[in-house]
């Protein structure tokens, strides 16, 4: 098919990005877009923005739900491009707006070849970016009344891999992850008496040194784990004052579920024991919680044969991707998978500053979703 009414529609959601629990312009632009083509029905207000487009066959068949994520990123993009973000704060650098014209693309193709069976429904989920958007939309009564699929599907851009190469993997997909916050409260001195107050700098120093011990312990877990600090704040600028206040914020990542909850009780546990040591008062708060996204095995022989069916490079990767997932929810409640689809060896990582979805995929991931639903209903 002909993919230059697809890429101007990429590139105007390029240019109108929105964050996650945000993004009503784009799901109202969806509804509109979408609506030529004709579905069956429209679920609008799924678990915040979420909207659900559904195509049904005249026979009997297996309701198939493809999902794309609608929420940008609160980075600032840089870019010469004309369609970068017209926003200094956020921006489509996770190729979202990719992944959600390939299921625009899909509907077009849906109306004029209508599925003969079962369901095809197109999801178009909120908030993938915090963790929380497949939650919302699982837990809501419309999705579990009026959707409740057999299988889902999805795919993300993945720069690295050459372009159109289908990556995937039996069993875990993503890593597991979750945002830790701690926060210090001491006491403050006068910087030339610093042993008069309490301060939260050798506890902060002795937090980060704890992450890495505990990280390096092989005997604990049963694979990789990672701890990454990503923010540490204390005191002010000022010349006369210790701080009083302390702040570091850390992701915990996993390739196994029971590796996190390992990692999740040791770091706490440090934490307790280093500010009691250090006399001090800690809180801590989990953020942005995802647990593991996992494939089942018939859904990943279904994308391997959509993907030998039209002449795609197949890469069956060995050992999970690091980053995470919040379809793993989906995958946890239905059968289903998730797969890579290479975005170019050479292509800016995603989240960089300079990221941008390359619109030469777009057809590759059209026509492996309608596969995909073929192979299940019409084989």
């Amino acid at each position: 098919m002909s993919t230059g009414h697809l890429v101007k529609l990429r590139r105007e959601l390029h240019s109108y990005p929105e964050i996650a629990g945000h993004e009503k312009a784009t799901a109202e632009k969806l509804k509109e877009y979408i609506s030529q083509y004709k579905p069956d029905r429209i679920i609008t207000g799924l678990g915040g923005h979420g909207i659900a487009f559904i195509y049904k066959g005249e026979e009997h068949g297996k309701k198939i739900l493809f999902r794309a994520d609608l929420d940008a990123l609160p980075i600032k993009e840089i870019s010469e491009r004309p369609y970068r973000s017209v926003y200094t704060d956020r921006a489509h650098l996770c190729g979202h707006d990719g992944h959600i014209t390939i299921l625009a693309g899909l509907a077009e193709i849906l109306h004029r070849n209508r599925p003969l069976k079962g369901e095809i429904i197109l999801l178009f989920q909120p908030s993938e970016e915090t963790g929380e958007g497949a939650t919302m939309v699982l837990s809501d009564n419309k999705f579990r009344e009026e959707v409740e699929p057999d299988y889902v599907f999805a795919l993300h851009n993945l720069p690295g891999y050459p372009e159109n190469t289908i990556i995937i993997k039996d069993s875990v997909f993503n890593s597991a992850s979750v945002g830790l916050t701690v926060s210090l409260h001491g006491k403050s001195s006068h910087a030339a008496e610093p042993l008069k107050g309490d301060s939260p700098v050798k506890a902060l120093y002795q937090i980060i040194t704890a992450l890495d011990t505990i990280q390096s312990n092989k005997k604990i877990f049963s694979d990789f784990v990672l701890g990454t600090v990503i923010h540490i704040n204390v005191g002010e600028k000022r010349f006369g004052t210790s701080p009083e206040y302390g702040e570091i914020s850390m992701t915990l990542r996993a390739y196994r579920d029971d590796d996190i909850e390992i990692l999740k009780k040791e770091i706490i546990q440090a934490i307790i024991n280093i500010c009691k040591k250090e006399e001090i008062k800690c809180e801590y708060e989990w953020e942005e919680e995802f647990i593991s996204l996992r494939n089942a095995p018939y859904p990943v022989e279904i994308i391997k044969e959509a993907a030998y069916n039209l002449d795609l490079q197949i890469n069956e990767m060995t050992v999970p991707l690091r980053w995470s997932e919040d379809f793993s929810h989906f995958t946890k409640a239905f059968p289903g998978a998730m797969f890579g689809l290479g975005a170019g060896i050479n292509h800016p990582a995603l989240h960089n500053p300079d990221y941008d979805f390359p619109d030469k995929i777009l057809a590759t991931g059209i026509n492996m979703f309608l596969n995909i639903y073929r192979l299940i209903n019409e084989k």
